[in-house]
């Protein structure tokens, strides 16, 4: 069963953009706010000023976090609204055998405002994932390897794509903070590792991974 979302005339964008810092502080896991049904973003506020600037301050939140995605409710905004950008850059450190196993592959700039997710097949993928809402650990997390994205940019315009490996990981990561669902909701409970401890985990194979920490049937 959903959370109930926050009404959305409860919120007024451009009054919270008024007051808030230019970048937003990243809120933390107990915030209520991680744990509401976002509202969509109405028609009328499509296309206007505040929701661009909404949409350049998540950006900027996320890329000097660094991260790979961010949604609305993480910088306290409960509006249907994620970004998501995963450069070559990033992956620099990544062997090409670690790249091939998580399907990590580029993805350009995404600002999809109200969307809709689809899982496509049946295969599932389980790896670390981390959050920036949930500082300081990562677990493994098993998620649907494809996903059709729908919704609509800033401007109105129609937004869709169909993704794989790790950029349909990041779909429904950030999909799920619209829905009020964290990582944790999802995660192998017995995976659940600080970061000073994940580049070691993530080295294993599922054989040794499994020996390390019991998991149970892998």
């Amino acid at each position: 069963m959903s959370p109930p979302a926050v009404p959305t005339s409860a919120f007024d964008l451009p009054a919270w953009l008024a007051t808030a810092p230019d970048l937003p502080p990243i809120v933390q896991a107990g915030a209520e706010v991680l744990r509401q049904r976002a509202s969509p973003v109405p028609a009328a506020s499509i296309g206007s000023a505040a929701l661009r600037e909404l949409a350049r301050r998540m950006v900027e939140v996320m890329r000097k976090a660094p991260g790979v995605g961010l949604a609305a409710p993480q910088i306290g905004v409960p509006l249907r609204v994620f970004v998501a950008e995963d450069p070559e850059e990033r992956m620099s450190a990544l062997s090409a055998e670690g790249r091939a196993a998580r399907g990590r592959v580029g993805l350009s700039l995404m600002t999809v405002v109200n969307p809709e997710l689809e899982l496509l097949g049946s295969e599932r993928a389980v790896f670390f994932e981390g959050c920036l809402s949930v500082r300081g650990y990562g677990a493994l997390v098993a998620r649907s390897t494809s996903v059709r994205v729908r919704g609509v940019d800033v401007e109105g315009r129609p937004v869709s794509a169909t993704l794989s490996g790790w950029p349909a990981r990041i779909m429904q990561h950030e999909y799920d903070h619209l829905e009020g669902t964290l990582y944790v909701d999802r995660m192998l409970t017995r995976s659940l590792s600080c970061d000073a401890e994940l580049p070691r985990l993530a080295a294993l194979s599922a054989e040794e991974l499994s020996a390390a920490l019991g998991l149970p049937g892998r």
